[in-house]
């Protein structure tokens, strides 16, 4: 194949995408996690917005009642029939342990269909209120927008339970035209995938005819689609080929520069971080807009060794260390080695080349990020785990939120964090305060951070075997309390020691020196200053001479 770019369509692909690279998932089935589990993750990125943790009780509902919709940034209300019972949900997991996260990634622009009532936000609460599977899940959103109209852009889900993992990816079929295109494919419970702002299922298998009672295709625990992905692709132009040619990300969300870059690198760096490396680093040519030896990245991946919900809340701070598009290795990442970019992605040196920057799993404009956990062999409601918090995943401790619990605690409810009014009860706000002091000097301080951080996570995870044993031998009415008290005192815990750290790290670095601490404590002994990075050093000498080099020496 040619290769993707030249100079000029860098610059034109540079400077359309710089809306659509906001959110990261990671997926692992539960044959890849070392206890069995399923995890789904969520970063959720974009300037601006501060998250919150939210909590939907559960109910039983009249016949005839209806349920309120209102879209995001739309004051218009759209009213659908209730259903006779909904699931709770705390964050992104009900109480049947059923997650579902997102990622949009826009695709044809002319496949918004403004008109519909659902987005994809209030798609995915109406479907986790009413799913006690992945599987039924995926029928709950077919039959919510075949009925009421999508009118998000391109997106994908992970959707999980405690058995299976799916992604899903749908698009609109444009205005005037209810329903929605989609396919969905389950994860191997052996595997790993990813998603990153970029449609990523090209072929899949397919079934012969339509399931009629279900209105979709089924290949047997593999593959679900709509009835239509293929005919509405030739009917629009997208597709001529023949049925089994078909790629759902070419028809729907072709690729460009930014969606690779920015988007396929973060699945890249986390399959290279449970996989080999040189198997990995052979892909470095298609993230560079080289596709005549790979023009797209595996679905999933088999890990070299089944990867822990830890690993997971590790790979969530991902920077690419380590990697060649590692973001603390040259003279970008300044004096203190940072990973961490000014705005814009894209932007023209003085002669007017355009260049970008890198776009990482862990960023600073994440509004919020979760790891959430599901584990079979217990009651859903100690079994099901959402590791929470606000802010840069890389800059918190990830709290464990029960999906059995029935009140969210102050820090993380929504009206406990304004975006525009600072308060050291805000979980954000506490998170931001400590985190914008290490952005600017990072090398220097974030070792105070980590230590801070992995102090309350092995704290939850040692905490973890005593909850689970003692939740055994309530009643559902005392679990729910008993959990809601643990995730409770899990986030004042959390807010106490980041208290704890904004303080030490104003005083312990006071003026761009470093007293000695142990311990999350001040201690004595001499002030030292914190090293420049080598590379930023190297890079001040050769772009100024001789202007500071020690004469004599």
């Amino acid at each position: 194949m040619k290769k993707l770019l030249t100079a000029a369509l860098i610059a034109a692909l540079l400077g359309s995408t710089t809306n659509s690279n906001a959110c990261t998932n990671l997926i692992v089935a539960k044959n890849a996690s070392t206890d069995g589990s399923v995890i789904c993750t969520y970063n959720c990125d974009g300037f601006g917005f501060s998250g919150a943790l939210t909590y939907l009780a559960p109910g039983r509902h009249a016949k005839g009642e209806l349920v309120a919709i209102r879209n995001w940034g739309s004051s218009e209300v759209h009213y659908i029939p209730q259903v006779e019972y909904t699931y709770a949900v705390a964050g992104l997991m009900n109480e049947k342990q059923v997650s579902m996260v997102e990622t949009t990634w826009d695709g044809r622009k002319e496949l918004q269909n403004k008109e519909g009532w659902l987005d994809y936000f209030s798609l995915m609460q109406l479907v986790l209120q009413r799913s006690a599977t992945a599987r039924e899940a995926i029928e709950t959103m077919h039959r919510l927008v075949q009925e009421f109209g999508y009118n998000s852009t391109g997106e994908s889900f992970a959707i999980c339970d405690p058995q299976e993992a799916w992604i899903v990816e749908i698009i609109g079929k444009g205005e005037g035209r209810k329903g929605a295109v989609w396919v969905a494919m389950r994860v191997p419970d052996d595997c790993i995938s990813a998603y990153a702002n970029s449609s990523r299922i090209r072929q899949f298998p397919q079934a012969k005819r339509v399931d009629k009672k279900k209105g979709f295709f089924i290949v047997p625990d593999q593959c679900m689609y709509s009835a239509d992905v293929i005919s509405f692709a030739r009917e629009m132009g997208y597709f001529d080929g023949i049925d089994k040619d078909f790629s759902f990300r070419e028809a729907y969300g072709p690729m460009s520069f930014g969606k690779i870059r920015y988007c396929e690198a973060r699945v890249w760096s986390f399959f290279r971080r449970h996989y080999d490396d040189a198997a990995m680093d052979a892909y470095l040519p298609f993230l560079n807009g080289d596709l005549s030896e790979h023009d797209d990245l595996p679905l999933w991946i088999k890990p070299d060794a089944k990867v822990s919900y830890r690993d997971i809340q590790a790979d969530m701070r991902d920077h690419y260390e380590g990697t060649a598009l590692d973001m603390t290795a040259d003279v970008s990442a300044g004096p203190w080695a940072s990973p961490y970019r000014n705005q814009p992605v894209n932007f023209k040196a003085s002669d007017g080349t355009p260049m970008f920057r890198e776009r990482p799993i862990g960023c600073q404009q994440s509004g919020m990020t979760m790891v959430c956990r599901m584990r079979c062999w217990l009651p859903d409601a100690v079994g099901g785990i959402t590791y929470f918090n606000l802010d840069d995943a890389s800059m918190v401790a990830y709290v464990p939120v029960y999906c059995g619990i029935n009140r969210i605690p102050e820090p993380f409810r929504r009206e406990n964090n304004d975006v525009r009014e600072f308060s050291t009860g805000s979980a954000f706000w506490m998170n931001n305060f400590v985190a914008n002091m290490i952005y600017p000097r990072y090398s220097a301080m974030i070792g105070d951070l980590w230590d801070a951080q992995k102090e309350l996570e092995d704290f939850y995870e040692a905490d973890q075997s005593d909850v689970d044993e003692h939740s055994l031998s309530l009643t559902p009415g005392e679990l729910a309390d008993y959990l809601t008290g643990k995730t409770i005192s899990y986030t004042d815990m959390m807010m106490k020691r980041w208290d704890k750290l904004a303080r030490l790290l104003i005083v312990k670095h006071n003026d761009q020196i470093m007293l000695p601490s142990s311990g999350g404590e001040l201690a004595p002994g001499r002030r030292t200053s914190p090293p420049y990075a080598p590379a930023f050093i190297d890079a001040i000498k050769d772009v100024t001479g001789d202007r500071y080099i020690r004469p004599g020496e």
